[in-house]
């Protein structure tokens, strides 16, 4: 059984998707006004007028009786398949399509929806065969690279969906369609990947590095120190692998193991950016502000714009002394795109203290202010989800009401 998109995502064609392309249809018609009877194109205008007020009982029976009158009127079959797949009557949605595309092949939309129609009925190979067309013919349209994705999903071939669905995206990179199936592709892309790595070999150092960064992932971070333990072992050379490995310590609060392991991974990999930057704020946090600010900066000259660079070098320059320069960066902490809430909270509150050491009280006020009001917001928002977890925990223990007696 073939699992089918709900309306809500890319399943069924939502009403205002279809009203959307009567309106350009009935656009498209209009030249047409001399080669078909009069009366079939008043008609084929007031099926349009009531499709778009939602009434498509009406809608189909209008375009059915502009079809009937002049049947070479290729939007007025394409328009009555609209309304009977809108309906769920997807055989005779079909029939409608595929008279449209008989009579015009290139007709916008016509193979796409023809497409849809095999699509919820499970007929996949004619699926994906239409909205292929649709594809070669309309090639900068988002939707029919989505829903041949979508078709290749259900086909079980999440390579080929990936591919279409990244040229959708591309097209349309904020669809939120469009990213929900291409995440689906990717992800059953990676789940295909990493199975095959256990087939292939279950004790290859690789596995053991997947799944450290899956144990990374879930804050599991023990765990994930003992998987990446296993692949050192493995590959001791490997660069990455002890990066990746210091970070896990790092996030464990050990400090030492943290510092062992990114001087190893430059002793492998001197240009590893990222273990040059996680040593640079090892030494801010532990309060020697010149060889983190020498580290940092080292690391920013390789990889310009790393994640929360300035609130590190802003701390850096605070324990130098350089209280001017330590606002500087500290200012653009506070609105560094991509910035984790806390980091950003820290910088407002770091800010204040600058700023008071240069005698600037009243940005210093405003500043602590705003520290504090994240702060309280932090607050409440873990509030309520401790609150909402409670009364979750709650409905789950709370027994079960008496089986009702038989009279």
């Amino acid at each position: 059984m073939v699992n089918i998109p709900s309306t809500k995502r890319p399943g069924k064609p939502t009403t205002k998707f279809v009203f959307a392309c009567v309106v350009m249809l009935f656009c498209l018609a209009s030249p047409l006004r001399s080669q078909v009877e009069s009366a079939a194109s008043e008609i084929f205008r007031h099926a349009s007028e009531a499709m778009q007020r939602g009434n498509l009982n009406v809608a189909g029976d209008g375009f059915e009786a502009a079809a009937r009158a002049a049947p070479a009127f290729a939007e007025a079959h394409f328009n009555l398949g609209l309304v009977r797949e809108e309906q769920g009557r997807f055989d005779e949605a079909i029939a409608s399509f595929q008279k449209a595309v008989a009579l015009k092949p290139r007709l916008h939309g016509a193979n796409l929806f023809l497409g849809i129609a095999y699509f919820r009925l499970n007929r996949l190979d004619k699926a994906l065969a239409a909205i292929q067309k649709e594809c070669a013919s309309y090639s900068k349209d988002a939707p029919a690279w989505m829903w041949l994705g979508v078709v290749r999903l259900a086909q079980g071939k999440p390579e080929e969906a990936a591919e279409a669905l990244d040229k959708a995206a591309k097209l349309a990179p904020d669809d939120m369609d469009i990213l929900y199936h291409r995440g689906r592709a990717h992800l059953q892309v990676s789940k295909n990947s990493y199975g095959r790595m256990f087939k292939v070999d279950s004790h290859s150092w690789r596995v053991h590095q997947v799944l450290a960064q899956a144990n990374a992932e879930a804050d599991r971070h023990t765990d994930a120190v003992a998987e990446y333990l296993a692949a050192i072992k493995l590959a001791p050379s490997q660069p990455g692998l002890h990066e990746e490995l210091g970070s896990e310590y790092r996030s464990l609060g050990k400090v030492q193991e943290a510092e062992e392991s990114f001087l190893r991974e430059l002793e492998i990999a001197p240009h590893n950016v990222l273990a040059k930057y996680e040593l640079g704020v090892l030494a801010v946090e532990q309060s020697d502000g010149a060889k983190g600010k020498e580290l940092i900066e080292a690391a920013l000259k390789e990889q310009p714009g790393l994640l929360h660079s300035d609130y590190h070098l802003g701390r850096a320059e605070m324990l130098l002394g350089n209280d001017a320069a330590a606002a500087r960066h500290l200012e653009r902490a506070t609105t560094a795109a991509g910035s984790n809430p806390e980091v950003v909270e820290q910088s407002w509150y770091q800010l204040g203290i600058v700023y008071r050491r240069l005698h600037r009280m009243e940005e210093a006020q405003k500043a602590l202010a705003t520290f504090q009001k994240l702060k309280d917001l932090d607050a409440e928002s873990s509030q309520k989800a401790l609150k909402r977890y409670q009364v979750q925990q709650n409905s789950n223990s709370a027994p079960s009401p008496p089986a009702s007696q038989n009279p």
